[in-house]
């Protein structure tokens, strides 16, 4: 059962492609500029934006030269 359905979905998104190829290829510059900044969004998220991240990495290097 779960082969049949993985093969439907095969051959679904194999025709999808090919018949949609330039609708896909014409939308794919505004996909790359949607991209830039959700890129930066998620990026910043993980060292806390800009200037947060940088007082914790001065408190390890006080604490290693003493």
């Amino acid at each position: 059962m779960k082969l049949a359905l993985a093969g439907f979905i095969a051959i679904a998104a194999f025709f999808l492609l090919t018949e949609h190829r330039a609708h896909l290829f014409g939308i794919l510059p505004y996909l790359l500029l949607l991209l830039c900044p959700l890129l930066h969004f998620f990026m910043h998220g993980r060292h806390g934006g800009h200037g947060v991240g940088h007082s914790g990495a001065t408190e390890k290097t006080e604490k290693h030269d003493h």
